[in-house]
């Protein structure tokens, strides 16, 4: 069962930057997408950043919410399925708990699609 791990995260003031990683661990065929979620109090859970793999890394495919774009950053850590979220000029309306989510093919041959646990960010004006 593929499961994942969150760090990061915190307190911060409007304008800092913050990064959260997210890591998976357990047995999998394969790894399609990997990516973060956020969700602030009252609101559905929505769409930050997201990586869909492609049969190479050139092949990799990027998406981000228009409300993050320019200041998030997406990467994976290859070879380790760890994906980072580097958030730069932080605003209060970033507030939120961020999920990181992957989905693939475990090794049964059925589909995954994994939550971790969460984690919160918080940001001051």
């Amino acid at each position: 069962q593929v499961q994942l791990v969150e760090s990061g995260g915190g307190l911060v003031q409007a304008g800092e930057s913050l990064s959260l990683s997210c890591a998976t661990s357990g047995d999998m065929y394969s790894l399609n997408a990997m990516g973060w979620y956020r969700q602030a109090p009252g609101k559905q859970r929505d769409l930050v950043a997201i990586i869909t793999f492609g049969r190479t890394r050139n092949d990799d495919r990027i998406t981000y919410a228009d409300s993050v774009k320019g200041r998030f950053t997406i990467s994976r850590a290859y070879g380790t399925a760890t994906v980072r979220l580097q958030m730069n000029s932080l605003k209060p309306e970033d507030t939120a708990v961020y999920y990181c989510n992957a989905r693939g093919l475990s090794v049964d041959s059925s589909n995954f699609d994994t939550w971790g646990q969460g984690t919160q960010v918080t940001v001051s004006a």
